[in-house]
């Protein structure tokens, strides 16, 4: 009996193991973009340390429905950043280089996810 409940208890300890968030990971390096202010004049933001493997909704244009969205993207990161036009990575998408050049005005977001090189 006090073998099953040993081997009980070491499963039960596995599942629990499995069930665990993994530890966060962040992207070293800056993602900026410009956003349209409330004056109307473009203003740059930058985002230090995103979280990678997970959706960022830009806090700022966020709502289709009370702003315009973000611009001209910078990737800086060490991982590939993956822009969408609608908020929680929805809409259409552009992959953008880690460490590349800033995109173009033309190039729109509401948001971004990030994912290590090699995955």
């Amino acid at each position: 009996m006090r073998r099953r409940s040993t081997v009980a208890a070491s499963l039960a300890a596995f599942a629990l193991a499995l069930t665990l968030p993994a530890s966060a990971q962040a992207a070293t390096g800056d993602f900026s973009y410009k956003i349209v202010g409330l004056n109307g004049q473009p203003q740059s933001v930058t985002l230090h340390e995103l979280p990678s493997r997970q959706c960022v909704t830009l806090p700022e244009v966020a709502d289709p429905s009370s702003s315009e969205p973000a611009f001209a993207p910078h990737n800086d990161t060490d991982e590939w950043a993956l822009v969408f036009t609608g908020p929680d990575c929805e809409g259409d998408s552009w992959t953008l280089r880690p460490h590349g050049r800033p995109a173009t005005d033309h190039l729109k977001l509401r948001s971004v996810f990030l994912t290590p090189v090699g995955d």
